[in-house]
């Protein structure tokens, strides 16, 4: 079994990579803004609701 790492198609592909990355952390803090819009909207009730 041949086994070889190109290591300038792995440099190639980090771009790509972090790109992925930082949509994921994109659409989190995105959902993250949107529960928080909606705990706002709703309003927090005290005990006796």
């Amino acid at each position: 079994m041949d086994f070889h790492i190109d290591f300038q198609a792995f440099l190639d592909s980090l771009p790509i990579m972090g790109m992925g990355m930082l949509g994921i952390f994109v659409v989190i803090f995105v959902v993250f803004l949107l529960i928080m819009a909606l705990n706002s909207a709703t309003g927090k009730k005290g005990k006796d609701s």
